[in-house]
């Protein structure tokens, strides 16, 4: 990887549907050695996908909650059991494996508290070896990342 390539990744960050031709402008290439080196960088997963991004309140999921989750045991199959429960709720957006004070850090988007409330005690509470669950409700969230720039 390059500093040509690095251009390119940082002008898809801000935009992933800005065309070829542009995209070649932007990072100083003919448009057929731009299209080879984005296809380069697929191929070999450096960019692994497009996706858009969607305003949670827009479609309901207005509450953001960072919830961390303890474990009860950490055989290997009481492991695998709450990972795959937690990979079925759609409420949960990303499920991360972390150090600490958790074993899991989970972003959930929900419609409001009283949601929230529905899903901890209903469904997140009763996921297989679930010891503890902590949760923070986010206030705001501030624009960073490369987006933002």
């Amino acid at each position: 990887m390059d500093d040509v390539d690095r251009a390119i990744l940082a002008v898809l960050e801000k935009d992933g549907r800005i065309n070829n031709a542009d995209l070649a402008a932007r990072v100083g290439l003919s448009p057929s050695p731009c299209l080879r080196r984005v296809r380069r960088l697929e191929d070999t997963g450096v960019i692994r996908g497009y996706r858009a991004l969607i305003d949670p309140a827009a479609v309901g999921r207005s509450l953001r909650v960072f919830v961390g989750v303890r474990l009860a045991r950490h055989a290997r199959a009481d492991v695998a059991a709450f990972e795959r429960a937690v990979l079925r709720l759609p409420e949960v957006v990303h499920t991360h494996h972390v150090t600490g004070n958790f074993d899991y850090l989970l972003h959930v988007e929900v419609a409001d508290l009283s949601a929230y409330e529905d899903f901890h005690a209903n469904r997140l509470a009763g996921l297989p070896g679930v010891a503890a669950v902590t949760s923070y409700v986010t206030m705001k969230t501030l624009p960073t990342g490369p987006a933002a720039r």
